[in-house]
């Protein structure tokens, strides 16, 4: 049968509704799901690409529009909209912490094939769900992948349990030096928390559409640990 795909309203908790798009694996049982939080492009055809592949691993994948408060809907690469939509960057932040706890519960409500627990994967601009997920939203792991401004969250790592995995490349643009050195120490006193980072590669190495940062091989090895994570979830 394959997986199944759609493009669904979330009502937010705050009022007003939000879209998110959910594929469904061809898997009997209950999975966990995946939560993708994107890059400021949104939930364009990478991310959809992403959650795709998560479901055809067997898992539960959704990604919702963080940004639909501000400029709703996938833009593509360049458009000059999307350096405005994200800004003032703390407060939007903020506010997507909602739409992550509401997608979480959307999920128990209206899949019955969830198992009740989640994992988030943030991609730069969503990069810090990964460490919020778990510390304060409900989900049971979170990834980041070439995640941004996330040195303003690793005190938020505090206090944390839950597996976590942070990824960048050393030539990241959005990840200078001292980051990078500040994430270098971090397994050392959270054991829960891993930081890999490669050598020669740039911001936005998940995405085909970025073709001049993409990495394969750095993507194959994020998707494996994710997938490693995702596979610790099932009941």
């Amino acid at each position: 049968m394959g997986i199944k795909r759609k493009d669904i309203k979330i009502q937010a908790s705050g009022g007003g509704d939000f879209a998110c798009y959910v594929v469904t694996p061809d898997a009997t049982g209950k999975v966990p799901a995946m939560v993708l939080a994107s890059a400021i492009h949104g939930v364009d055809a990478d991310v959809r690409a992403i959650a795709d592949e998560f479901a055809a691993h067997g898992f539960i994948a959704a990604a919702p529009d963080l940004f639909w408060r501000s400029v709703p809907g996938p833009l593509a690469r360049g458009d000059e909209r999307t350096a405005p939509r994200g800004q003032p960057r703390p407060e939007k932040i903020k506010a997507g912490e909602a739409d992550m706890a509401d997608t979480l519960a959307m999920l128990k409500k209206s899949e019955p094939q969830f198992n009740g627990r989640a994992a988030t994967i943030g991609f730069c601009y969503g990069g810090p769900y990964a460490i919020l997920g778990p510390k304060r939203l409900g989900y049971a792991a979170g990834v980041s992948c070439h995640g941004t401004n996330l040195l303003d969250y690793i005190n938020d790592l505090d206090g944390t349990t839950q597996p976590i995995c942070i990824i960048w490349g050393d030539k990241d643009t959005a990840a200078p030096p001292p980051v990078l050195e500040a994430y270098r120490t971090v397994p050392a006193r959270h054991k829960n928390v891993e930081v890999h980072i490669f050598p020669d590669v740039l911001h936005g190495y998940m995405m085909p559409g970025n073709e001049q940062a993409y990495s394969a091989e750095t993507r194959k090895f994020s998707m494996e640990k994710a997938l490693g994570i995702m596979n610790g979830l099932k009941n």
